[in-house]
């Protein structure tokens, strides 16, 4: 008792401690005309986003370490709202929906974090993040002055707040949250909902800096933002940004190196050139928080994740993929961009800026403070015409569309042109064994039309979406009419269908007859279908779709889907209209009523084994045991050779696949001009290729043995040729010029002579478990084409093989000099050379 008395003072003093020291570690987050201002700094962010429902627990650390090896010192997310409150007031936090431990991944990391909470999101996100169930909520309309809405909105928005408060994860309580953001691209739509959308719009800020989370709260793209909540900027380009107060700093939240596909349309490709002269361009002109909304992680894995026909994996070309790994060419190009912008950071931050001009379209951005530093981004916005500009008496080679970073006001240490960073080329390596084994395939095949108890009958048609409530994507319709004895034989029926969307597949008595679909760009469709008849009763049973809802516009929840009209026109008799048929109705498939994806359902009776699988079969479910693919590499599933559908492995949906062929007759382009502003329709790659092809499968989801997948297939394909695939580094590339920048950023010191010239320098680098293992191109001179598609030019040094053999075979990396001590005498004078390499990784 006495021990116990002595040290109870203390027991009563820990708490009082505990909170001192939480004070002590909390930060201030305040900001002024130029920027954040972190515990009385001013600071210049870097910030990528990972959307952590898109990836897999086990996927965040290496998305997190791989950002911030690039030079990132933030993370941007959402939160998704309909993954977490799947119910009014029913919560869900778990797995890839684990908000607390990917914040938490995210602080280990020792990155900042951008909280997007919304609710609201967009985000090509099924519904805009906006659970479903809340457009049913009698009274409700989205986004706009309307108090279900804004009751429920506020409702979950606190439970986030709430959330990240109880963590301590705020910078005011110690932790890394140092921007929320409420509602998104509101100002865009703001119009369209009357004198609702301004009250709404302030309503949302109002009930934001009343959650008192002592850190900035943002709004993107709304021009209007109240006097406390910072307005950013969300485009290609933000460096003519300006925020609606001089009092607010310039924060650029969704710069967009890539853009979304859908299915069936190819992909647009965005040039790193012109995402490191946009970045450059932004930071020259006051910027002070950037932010990659690159999806680094990008896939919707499940049914429920991706917006209107959008592909299952975001920004095929993202520095950090739906495969976790840089696929970005060129990514290092960014990062070397990243450590040239920090050596300007005080003097941006700090300095008295001056615009100067160079000429009809050059011209310097110039920061002077008070110490005697001086930066300059000298710029030249011309989109053809290279340019030479005299700055401070000196002369500078300025490359059409293209910045030059000055950290002294004399040495370039980076231009957003001059690519010397490696080009990883990557192919995925399908293993040598198929995904299936002929003796474990289990087969169920849907019955056409009405499967059980029809769940309603009316007369004419409902609302796709109103009636399945996005509970599946699929509606079954069944109506039938008599044709009679008279009906001629040279008859030559056509079926006419109108659908508000997205696709439909026809049947006419227990025959698929044909499928349509919408497209991203407009999902409604109508089609026209030869059909032959019989006499007598004929059946037609129509399997109506949805492939995600519309995320995004005013009044969005309101559009419907759906088929709109049925007609049979040809008849001897006139058009037979359908449309006020009697119709049944089935929600859904009974392969999903049976939950046949589940790994409990193994067992089930609706499977029926057998040796070899049906082909170009319509509603078809697949189930076969796989193997584990070799190695720790990324894994897609390889659905070439299969339709459209659905698939899972051991019960996680891996989502829809549909490898939808995009036209031939689109604007794709064999090489890409990264001068001039970029636009969806610039640089497109792909044309008459599957949209999509591989399917990213995390190697989390696979056991070490006894592994199910579960394939539905609608309209018929080949399931024996579905593989897994290996994504693999194969080779490296990279060319670097005389005249490019080749000061070392990691030693750069401003007091270096500017009489120093440190020969350009080329440097590859395999992974970490391989090896160059041959040279399969080498040429100093004037090479042209890019990576894989090299050739030597008029001035070609016949030592250039050797030279790089040397000093790169065998070994995990190397770097070769373009000095003279390592070509010798100069071959081609009054040539600028450039020295290109591809080299093998194994």
């Amino acid at each position: 008792m006495a021990a116990a008395g002595r040290f109870l003072p203390l027991l009563l003093l820990l708490p009082l401690l505990l909170v001192g020291v939480a004070a002590a570690a909390a930060s201030s987050v305040t900001y002024d005309h130029r920027s954040l201002i972190i515990d009385g700094r001013r600071r210049l962010l870097i910030s990528a986003s990972i959307h952590y429902p898109r990836s897999v627990p086990a996927m965040w650390p290496k998305l997190v370490a791989e950002a911030k090896e690039g030079g990132a010192d933030c993370i941007e997310t959402y939160v998704f709202w309909n993954g977490h409150e799947t119910a009014p007031g029913q919560y869900y936090f778990e797995d890839r929906f684990d908000l607390v431990q990917f914040a938490t991944v995210v602080k280990d990391a020792g990155l900042y974090l951008m909280l997007r909470i919304g609710p609201f999101v967009a985000a090509e996100w099924n519904f805009g993040g906006v659970p479903v169930w809340l457009h049913y909520v009698p009274g409700t309309v989205f986004r706009t002055n309307n108090e279900p809405f804004k009751s429920h909105m506020k409702s979950f928005t606190t439970k986030i707040v709430d959330m990240m408060k109880k963590e301590r994860f705020f910078a005011s309580q110690g932790g890394h949250i140092i921007l929320a953001q409420v509602e998104n691209e509101y100002g865009d739509y703001e119009q369209g909902y009357g004198a609702g959308g301004k009250a709404y719009a302030m309503w949302a800020a109002s009930m934001a800096l009343a959650q008192n989370i002592g850190v900035p709260w943002i709004m993107c793209q709304q021009y209007d933002a109240p006097e406390h909540v910072i307005n950013t900027c969300n485009k290609f380009y933000c460096d003519q940004f300006k925020p609606n107060s001089p009092t607010k700093p310039k924060i650029w939240t969704e710069n967009w190196p890539g853009w979304f596909q859908t299915f069936g349309e190819s992909n647009p490709h965005r040039p790193p050139e012109d995402v490191a002269f946009s970045v450059a361009r932004f930071f020259g002109k006051g910027g002070s928080v950037q932010n990659y909304y690159v999806y680094h992680g990008g896939t919707n894995f499940d049914r429920t994740a991706g917006g209107p026909f959008i592909t299952t994996s975001y920004d095929y070309d993202a520095p950090i993929d739906e495969y976790g790994l840089r696929r970005l060419p060129k990514w290092a190009h960014l990062r070397e961009l990243h450590k040239s912008i920090k050596l300007c950071e005080h003097s941006l931050l700090y300095g008295n800026s001056t615009l100067l001009s160079l000429g009809s379209q050059q011209e310097a951005d110039v920061y002077t403070d008070h110490s005697g530093g001086c930066v300059a981004f000298l710029a030249n916005i011309d989109s053809e015409k290279d340019k030479v500009v005299t700055f401070r008496n000196r002369q500078y080679d300025l490359p059409a569309w293209s910045v030059s970073i000055l950290p002294d006001c004399k040495n370039v240490v980076f231009n957003t042109a001059k690519v010397r960073s490696q080009t990883l080329m990557v192919d995925m390596v399908p293993e040598t064994s198929q995904a299936s084994k002929p003796d474990h395939w289990s087969v169920f095949t849907e019955r056409i039309g009405i499967w059980d108890k029809n769940d309603f009958v009316q007369n004419g048609f409902v609302d796709h979406i109103n009636t399945t409530k996005d509970s599946t994507d699929y509606l079954w319709h069944t109506t039938s009419f008599n044709v009679d004895r008279s009906y001629p034989a040279g008859s030559h029926p056509v079926l006419n269908i109108d659908s508000k969307g997205h696709g439909v597949h026809a049947f006419l008595n227990n025959v698929l007859i044909g499928s349509a679909y919408g497209n991203g760009s407009e999902s409604s469709f109508s089609v026209h279908m030869p059909i032959n008849l019989k006499t007598g009763k004929n059946e037609i049973a129509l399997l109506s779709m949805t492939v995600g809802l519309k995320s995004a516009g005013p009044y969005y929840e309101w559009v419907g889907a759906g088929l709109t009209s049925v007609k049979i026109s040809g008849m001897k008799n006139g058009t037979i209209d359908l449309s006020s048929n009697n119709w049944s109705y089935k929600i859904g498939l009974e392969g999903e009523h049976y939950s046949l994806f589940k790994p409990d359902q193994g067992n089930n009776q609706k499977w029926r084994s057998q040796s070899e699988p049906p082909k170009d079969q319509p509603l078809t479910w697949y189930k076969v045991n796989v193997d584990v693919p070799q190695g720790d590499d990324p894994v897609g599933i390889d659905m070439q050779s299969m339709g459209k559908g659905l698939v899972w492995l051991n019960g996680n949906a891996i989502g829809r696949y549909w490898p939808r062929t995009s036209s031939s007759d689109e604007r794709c382009t064999p090489s890409c001009d990264y001068r001039g502003q970029f636009s969806p329709n610039k640089c497109r790659i792909g044309c008459g290729k599957p949209t999509q092809r591989w399917y990213h499968v995390p190697r989390s989801w696979f056991h070490p043995s006894g592994n199910t997948l579960v394939v539905f297939e609608e309209h018929g394909g080949d399931p024996t040729k579905i593989t897994f695939s290996r994504r693999v580094v194969t080779s490296v590339c990279s060319s670097v010029s005389e005249n490019y920048p080749s000061i070392d950023l990691e030693s750069w010191d401003k007091s270096i002579s500017d009489d120093v010239r440190v020969a350009a320098k080329v440097e590859l680098s395999c992974p970490k478990d391989k090896k160059i293992s041959s040279i399969k191109f080498a040429s100093f001179g004037d090479p042209s084409g890019t990576c894989r598609s090299y050739q030597q030019g008029s001035c070609h040094h016949p030592s250039s093989l050797s030279v790089v053999e040397k000093a790169c075979l065998n070994t995990n990396s190397c770097t070769v000099s373009l000095s003279e001590e390592g070509f010798g005498e100069d071959i081609c004078p009054g040539i600028t050379k450039t020295l290109a390499i591809e080299a093998d990784c194994s």
